[in-house]
């Protein structure tokens, strides 16, 4: 085949890179708004992954080894006898559930105390085991957690939220020491805590909640049922496995009818995982139109580049350049100007996050398909919005071509 009708590889890059000297502005603001599209999709994702592992580790802090069971009813016979927790269904859990490493019931009670200038408030007061404490990753702000000496002795010991301490104190320390009635027993503070995520009172722990040693809890009640019961299990991976063994052990020790719902935030996780990458997902899609934006510049500026090129086709297809050869060179020109903006908005995406790594304590998480994404829509995007300049070059009528002025 005659060397004027073929094209190289090195003289398709060659005439790409004059014709880029030739409009460096042009080419380079160009080349920059899909740098800003590229990095816009790198950032996005890396915006979505940061608020989804916020979000799980908020949801982590309340517990994810931690299961729940309550008492739910009869089931469907309305006329069936009550038939609740007890104590004695607890201490069967902890000798079948071998991965059951700390549990404790609760018993809520209620009263009313005096807050200050007469006023009286209600106050929610549950009997728990010292056990609680680790079960519902509670943090102790100020003095210490009733142990298991206190609820040996029955000693009328106490810790209250936080905001119950600022109700009642002002603040945490002096809380300490003081005394709270419950139903004209008087209770020492020993302890001020707070959840370690805010659960805007949707818990059974409530913005005035005193807890008390279930030991003693039991004076207040004429029963020994228990309302629920809070375990925590040795490894996230026991979590499952362990919730179907303590429902196992619930209906086995009481009769047919009876319903008991055992939980876990397992479930709560994977949805919350599923609707954060939906979420990512979604932005980084419209943060993609920035990048089909910056298509409709490239095959402008190539269009204007055709035009102003006319006579050069005209006397390279005198000279024997065939149409795919024309075709070929203004493609990769166009190619050529998305990849460089594709791969200076990878840069730029990349660097902020791992920026922010060096600036603060918090790992930002970055996302390699994320850039990979990001430069295979760049290449994309200047194959699509450059076949259109690319094929009117090729189309020229060589004789018109000479004749443009």
């Amino acid at each position: 085949m005659p060397r004027g009708l073929t094209i190289t590889l090195g003289e398709i890059l060659n005439f790409a890179y004059d014709s880029f000297c030739s409009n460096k502005l042009q080419f380079t603001l160009t080349s920059l708004a899909m740098a800003v599209g590229t990095a816009s999709v790198i950032l996005v994702a890396t915006i979505g992954l940061t608020g989804k592992q916020y979000a799980l580790r908020l949801l982590e802090s309340i517990g994810t080894n931690m299961i729940h069971a309550d008492y739910q009813g009869g089931g469907t016979r309305i006329d069936s006898t009550p038939d609740p927790m007890t104590m004695q269904d607890l201490q069967a859990i902890r000798e079948q559930v071998p991965s059951v490493v700390a549990a404790s019931p609760t018993v809520a009670l209620g009263d009313r105390i005096n807050v200050g200038g007469g006023k009286q408030s209600d106050i929610l007061v549950l009997g728990v085991d010292p056990e609680y404490l680790y079960v519902r990753n509670l943090r102790v702000l100020a003095g210490r957690f009733f142990d298991d000496a206190d609820s040996a002795a029955h000693n009328k010991v106490g810790v209250i939220t936080e905001k119950l301490a600022l109700k009642l104190y002002g603040s945490a320390s002096p809380a300490i020491g003081g005394i709270i009635k419950v139903s004209g027993l008087p209770f020492t503070i020993v302890g001020v805590f707070k959840e370690s995520v805010d659960t805007f009172g949707q818990s059974e722990i409530h913005d005035d909640t005193m807890l008390i040693p279930y030991t003693v809890s039991r004076f207040f009640t004429p029963t020994t049922e228990v309302h629920e019961m809070y375990f925590s299990v040795a490894t996230p991976q026991d979590v499952i496995p362990a919730t179907a063994a303590i429902q196992s052990v619930l209906h086995s020790r009481h009769r047919a009818e009876s319903v008991y719902h055992v939980e876990n935030l397992t479930q709560l996780l994977t949805v919350a995982g599923k609707i954060a990458d939906a979420l990512t997902w979604m932005l980084v899609l419209v943060a993609m139109v920035t990048l089909l934006v910056s298509g409709i510049g490239i095959m402008n500026i190539m269009l204007a580049t055709v035009t102003s090129r006319i006579r050069e086709i005209g006397i390279r297809k005198a000279i024997g350049a065939t149409n795919r050869a024309i075709r070929v060179q203004f493609l990769a020109e166009a190619i050529l100007i998305s990849l460089a903006g594709g791969v200076v908005g990878i840069v730029v995406g990349l660097a902020v996050p791992y920026s922010a790594r060096f600036l603060t304590d918090y790992r930002v998480p970055i996302s390699g398909l994320s850039a990979v994404i990001a430069i295979l829509v760049s290449s994309v995007v200047g194959i699509l919005f450059g076949t259109v300049p690319a094929t009117r070059a090729s189309q020229l009528d060589p004789v018109e071509s000479l004749r443009y002025e």
